[in-house]
């Protein structure tokens, strides 16, 4: 009898570890914040709470496993077919799903690097092999490098834009320009999950893309711009093979009911929720031009989080933040991402930012 354990995947030992944001540690003598997760700091809406409480006497019932109420009301609001639609447990979800539609052992996975960090994850569970294209120096996506890269056993490509954690956008005529130049064999993520913090003006028209090319995935989340982040719900808009796919590799029940009524209402109250964006963006612009003011020199940011490519002098500024009771999302070695918060929580990133500046020297 073996006495070494159960056997398992002995590639799981490469995968890399998701790291979440972390909270402040617990303090007394100020109000801590945390900015390391680019959620919404601001609480659901009153009608969404009320549906959430609404939903709260069925739920010892299973949710509906086709959410066609939600699936209908995001096909009304973009136009689309609701055939088009697929829901996951946050849009992270729904990259796994596209992976196992679509990959499996020696093939292979494209993205940017950096980017989101469950890229990685999901090809590793799949058994398929990451090709990572180095962002270009302005954090931009190297959309030219991508095609380069590209082989036979290329079977799924993600852009995202904004980009996290570096918070670049695509240019829309690149990006069009490179579609059309990928085989129509090979799916194309469109990953749009801070999409709402983008200036319309500087938008790809994604919808458009997905109708004109059978290979586009669209990628939207109410965890950022809508404040469900606890409630774990995305969907996805693509043509209908590749939507069956995913609603099969989806898990069943996946998407709660609370999730589905709380993401209704938070539709139906988009105007009030917009308001609450334009808020972060003028939030993030302020912090932006008071990094820079500082002497920061920083890429322009679309989402709702800023990115300071600090390379060897990242520890500093993130052990100075932490001690102000600032909680931020640091890549060792490369740079720190903040979340735009509570205007004190922003102010005291200022702050402390500015002061830390001087003693090793800000560079992009």
């Amino acid at each position: 009898m073996s006495t070494h354990g159960p056997r398992l995947r002995p590639d799981l030992e490469a995968l890399p570890s998701y790291k979440a944001g972390q909270r402040p540690r617990a303090r007394t003598d100020i109000t801590t914040y945390k900015i390391s997760s680019n959620e919404s700091h601001h609480v659901p809406l009153d009608s969404v709470q009320a549906a959430i409480v609404a939903a709260v006497t069925d739920i010892n019932r299973y949710p509906d496993p086709f959410s066609r109420e939600l699936v209908a009301t995001i096909a009304g609001h973009f136009e689309v077919s609701s055939e088009h639609v697929s829901l996951g447990t946050g849009s992270v979800a729904l990259c796994g799903q596209i992976i196992a539609s679509a990959a499996g052992p020696g093939d292979s996975i494209m993205y940017a690097w950096r980017s989101f960090e469950s890229y990685p994850i999901w090809t590793g569970i799949a058994g398929a092999n990451s090709i990572e294209v180095p962002l270009k120096d302005d954090e931009t996506h190297d959309l030219d490098a991508m095609l380069d890269a590209l082989t036979p056993e290329t079977r799924v490509i993600f852009i995202c834009s904004p980009n996290n954690p570096t918070g670049q956008i695509v240019d829309r005529d690149e990006l069009e320009k490179f579609i059309r130049q990928v085989p129509v064999e090979v799916v194309i993520v469109l990953d749009e999950a801070y999409i709402e913090y983008v200036p319309e003006e500087k938008r790809s028209d994604s919808l458009r893309l997905y109708r004109e090319h059978s290979n586009i995935v669209i990628l939207r989340t109410f965890s950022k711009a809508y404040g469900l982040a606890g409630l774990r719900v995305g969907f996805s808009i693509s043509q209908e093979p590749i939507t069956q796919a995913l609603r099969k590799t989806a898990m069943p029940f996946g998407v709660s009911s609370l999730a589905q009524a709380a993401a209704i209402a938070s539709i139906n109250a988009e105007p009030e929720l917009l308001e609450r964006v334009a808020s972060v963006v003028a939030e993030r612009e302020r912090v932006f031009s008071a990094l820079n003011a500082g002497g920061y020199e920083l890429q322009p940011s679309y989402a709702n989080f800023i990115w300071i490519r600090l390379g060897p002098d990242t520890n500093k500024l993130h052990v100075a933040l932490e001690e102000a009771g600032l909680s931020v999302r640091p890549f060792p070695g490369e740079g720190l991402r903040i979340s735009i918060g509570e205007r004190e929580a922003n102010d005291r990133f200022i702050e402390v930012a500015l002061q830390v500046a001087g003693g090793f020297g800000v560079r992009r």
